[in-house]
Order: C-alpha cells, then structure tokens, then sequence
C-alpha cells in the first residue's frame, strides 16, 4: 500500500545512499505500479494540479496532474529527477542546446513515453517539453535531486522561438488555471455536437 509518509521517508532514505537516484527510481517504479493505492492516499485526480508532497534542499517530491492535451514549454530542471506515471501517459521531448554565440537555443534530440505503471530518471542537464496528449487527466509523482522550487539559475525556452529565457515561476499556475477552466469539472475534454 502506498503511504505518502513512507514514501517521502523512504526516499529521504534512499538520496543518501551513493547511489541514491537509481534507488529513488526504484521507489518511484514500486509506488507507481499500484495506481488505486496511490490515489486511495492522494485522492482521485480530479483537477490540473501539483501538490508539494515534500520539498527539503536535499529533495524535492510533487504529485503532477497534467490536463488533457496539457503541454510544458521545454525547461530544464539544474538537478536529477525521476518521473512516474500512475494514471495516464506523460510524452516527452528532449532537447540539446545548438552551439551558437549565446547557446540560448535548442533542437529536439530524442523522446520517450512515460505510461502509467512506469518510472524515468532523467539526469541534471536534461532539458525536456512534457505533454499530456490523451483526452483525460494524467497523474504523476516527481522527484527531484534537491529543492527544486528554490532552485537558482533554471531556464525554460519558448514554444515558438526555442530561444532561452529565465523561467517564469508563474507559467505553470498559469497553465493550470487554463487546463481546469478547459475541463471544468469532469477531468476530461467533452465533446458536444453543435
């Protein structure tokens, strides 16, 4: 049975090991493969939303809910991660800086699916773009190498242009507000015939 308690304990425990992200994905993969448990403890995930389960300088663990068809702009993390899928999918896209004068830019390099049941690591120079590409919501639990909200120098890069920018703590509440007036109540995109 997940515990959000134990869970946080046991990942607290296992970043001082040496080889403390391959033991935290071994956590996360454990706790992301019973789906009902992990709602059962943090409750159906009705809305767009992230919950700070824990945030400490030593870690940092979210439970996501990406709206359907949600998209975050490439971003980068400046620490390790692991992501696991429990209710939906996640896509992924990762990007390689372009060697330019100001190495502000970016291209894709690479993608991977995250499905429910399935854990990723992810290392601290990644830079990713994740969507949600179903029509209903997908939850997720994050944990990050440090403390991710309070983290100095991350950067995100925009949609259109791929050029580097600072990253705007506002952005994704932003989003989030969008995504749930876009579901309204139901968790879902509804479609009516006009």
């Amino acid at each position: 049975m997940f515990s959000r308690d134990t869970f946080v304990a046991d990942c607290l425990a296992a970043v001082r090991q040496s080889d403390g992200h391959k033991a935290v994905r071994e956590l996360v993969a454990r706790a992301v493969s019973d789906r009902t448990s992990i709602i059962s403890d943090l409750g159906d995930p009705g809305r767009t939303h992230v919950d700070v389960l824990h945030c400490s300088p030593e870690l940092t663990i979210l439970n996501g809910v990406s709206g359907p068809w949600l998209t975050v702009m490439p971003h980068n993390h400046r620490m390790w991660a692991v992501i696991g899928v429990y209710s939906g999918r996640e896509d992924n896209v990762f990007w390689r800086r372009i060697p330019t004068a100001d190495g502000a830019l970016i291209e894709a390099a690479g993608a991977k699916s995250i499905s429910a049941g399935e854990a990723w690591p992810m290392g601290p120079d990644i830079i990713h773009t994740f969507t949600n590409p179903l029509t209903h919501l997908t939850g997720a639990l994050h944990v990050y190498g440090g403390d991710l909200l309070h983290a100095d120098g991350r950067s995100e890069w925009d949609h259109e242009t791929l050029r580097e920018q600072a990253l705007d703590p506002n952005y994704i509440r932003n989003l989030m507000e969008t995504s749930n007036r876009f579901i309204g109540n139901t968790g879902k995109v509804s479609f009516s015939a006009s």
